[in-house]
């Protein structure tokens, strides 16, 4: 319990202060619906994110105590404030040519109008998002080194294709040039150049990541040390990869209330969450114990991302989206269980005949 004794902290402030909101603005039955409604949005950003939470210890593995405290504490600060509260607040200013000030004003005093600026622009955001986490699916699915395959064959068949270094992005602009066909064509322009910055983004964090690991390799510094335990580049992917997982969450939310500030809070707690339990996860080794929670993972932001580029024409329910998410979990955890009992059960005959 103790890594979660943080969020649970964040949970009772942030639940507090949205009843203090609602009491605000509409009394005693404004502060109960503000805190039910802050806790289902919780509870929605922990079950859509989940599967954020396990490729983010896979990541995250092996790094040091630093790492762990940064991404906790900075990391923390841009998930919540940057991509759950400034980010909506940029699109918007930049889409309705206002400043930031006079979006903040309006998503105070006209949530309503907020919201239809935000999701007027759901195509681009979907796009963004979509591509980037297509990459993080395909580089794993693609990976002709990996030596664990859920899937079996099938799997070790399509991991082979990743000896070809361009496919995973080739596959991209090809998915991409085709969701682009569900949008109007006055706006198809604008959804390419979104989904291609997603594919940019993915690739420059990629590229940075690899330029740092060679120069750590050739560094005996002590900084180069604790950039090796850690990881400026890898940093930044979970930083991208929690954007591309907050987007459609975000805009999922205005589906349940229009008032940003509770949006803001309920989105904290569950982004808290996750953080806790990719700590966790990376503490109690649980990657290592369960073989197929990662690719149980990885599949379910494959699956994530088809999903956010469908939604650019067709409305996907949240709760569609985050039971896809688990059911991959649970069936990668009873995979992995299946394993470990097969195994033991080999290992125990082993020692019989031995």
């Amino acid at each position: 319990m103790k890594h979660f004794r943080g969020s649970f902290l964040v949970a009772i402030v942030c639940l507090g202060l949205a009843a203090w909101w609602g009491y605000e603005h509409n009394g005693l039955s404004g502060a109960m619906t503000a805190l039910g409604v802050a806790a289902i949005l919780s509870i929605m950003e922990v079950s859509l994110s989940f599967d954020n939470a396990v490729v983010n210890a896979s990541v995250l593995k092996g790094w040091d105590e630093f790492w762990l405290k940064l991404f906790l504490g900075l990391g923390m600060i841009i998930a919540v404030f940057g991509m759950r509260l400034v980010f909506p607040l940029v699109i918007v200013a930049v889409a309705a040519d206002l400043g930031v000030t006079e979006v903040w004003d309006l998503a105070i005093n006209d949530p309503k109008a907020f919201s239809g600026h935000l999701t007027a622009h759901h195509a681009e955001v979907a796009a963004f998002g979509g591509m980037f986490l297509l990459l993080v699916f395909l580089n794993f699915l693609l990976d002709d080194e990996k030596e664990t395959h859920w899937l079996g064959n099938f799997e070790k068949k399509l991991g082979a294709l990743g000896r070809v270094s361009s496919i995973s992005v080739m596959v991209s602009l090809a998915a991409l040039l085709f969701a682009s066909t569900f949008v109007e064509d006055a706006q198809r322009m604008i959804v390419l150049v979104a989904g291609i910055w997603g594919i940019l983004v993915y690739v420059g964090v990629d590229m940075i990541s690899g330029l740092l690991e060679k120069s750590e390799s050739d560094s005996n510094s002590d900084v180069g040390d604790m950039v090796k335990r850690g990881g400026i580049g890898g940093f930044l992917y979970l930083e991208v990869l929690d954007a591309s997982f907050s987007f459609d969450g975000v805009i999922g939310a205005f589906a349940i209330t229009s008032d940003v500030v509770i949006i803001m809070l309920g989105l904290a707690i569950g982004a808290m969450f996750v953080r806790s339990m990719t700590v966790y996860l990376v503490k109690k080794g649980t990657l290592d114990e369960f073989v197929y929670l990662e690719h149980g993972a990885h599949y379910a932001i494959g699956i994530l991302a088809v999903i956010m580029l469908v939604s650019m024409k067709f409305h996907v329910p949240e709760l569609v989206t985050g039971l896809t998410g688990v059911a991959f979990i649970v069936a990668s955890l009873w995979s992995s269980i299946q394993y470990k009992k097969k195994h033991a059960a080999l290992e125990g005959h082993e020692k019989q005949v031995a």
